[in-house]
C-alpha cells in the first residue's frame, strides 16, 4: 500500500487558512465588546483618583542672622547651603559634606575659583569656589562618593554633581558666603 504525502504548499496554504480564520473570530468577538460612540459603560469597579501626597516635602528656611542681598549661606550645624537671590528668595538649597576643617563663622568674598584641579584629599575635583583662608565647596569629577577624606586635614566641602555646577554659576568672584553655626 503506497501512501500518499501532502506538498509542503498544500500544508502552507492550509495553515494560513486557518490562521486567518482565527484572525477574523476573534476580529468579530473584540468589535462586539466596543460600546457604540457616545455610550457610557458602567464600571464595576471604577479606578480611584490618586490622592494628595500626605507627606509634604521638607522645607529649609534660610537660618537667621545670615544676612541679607545675594549671597551663599553655609550652615555648619544643618550641613546645608542656600543659594539666596537679591530679592531674598531661596534659588536653591542642599546638603554638603564638610571636610574636618571647619570655617570660622562670618562672612566671606569669594576670593577665587577653580574649574577643575585635585582637592587636598587627593581626589580629582571640578568647579571648585573658594572662600576664607582654607575652605572650598566643590564636587568629584566622577560623581563618587561626595564625603571627602576624614583622615586628611582638608577644608573642602563637597556636594553633588548637580549642586556643584550650580553652586559654580551663582557664586562668582566675589559673591558673599556667609558661615552661620
Amino acid at each position: 500500500m503506497a501512501t500518499r504525502r501532502i506538498s509542503s504548499g498544500v500544508w502552507i496554504v492550509v495553515l494560513l487558512a486557518a490562521a486567518l480564520a482565527t484572525v477574523s473570530f476573534l476580529s468579530v468577538q473584540a468589535s462586539r465588546n466596543i460600546p457604540e460612540k457616545g455610550t457610557v459603560s458602567a464600571d464595576p469597579k471604577p479606578t480611584p483618583k490618586p490622592r494628595p501626597s500626605a507627606v509634604k516635602p521638607k522645607i529649609y528656611p534660610v537660618p537667621e542672622n545670615s544676612g541679607t542681598g545675594r549671597r551663599v549661606v553655609y550652615s555648619l550645624s544643618q550641613k546645608r547651603v542656600w543659594l539666596v537671590s537679591e530679592s531674598e528668595s531661596t534659588a536653591r538649597t542642599f546638603t554638603v559634606w564638610p571636610g574636618n576643617v571647619a570655617p570660622a563663622v562670618g562672612k566671606y568674598p569669594v576670593a577665587f575659583r577653580r574649574a577643575e584641579g585635585t582637592g587636598s584629599d587627593g581626589v580629582r575635583i571640578q568647579h571648585a569656589v573658594y572662600f576664607g583662608a582654607r575652605s572650598a565647596f566643590s564636587h568629584a569629577v566622577d560623581g563618587a562618593s561626595p564625603a571627602p577624606d576624614g583622615t586628611l586635614k582638608t577644608g573642602a566641602i563637597r556636594e553633588s554633581v548637580a549642586d556643584g555646577t550650580a553652586l559654580w554659576n551663582f557664586a562668582t568672584k566675589g559673591t558673599l558666603v556667609r558661615v552661620v553655626g
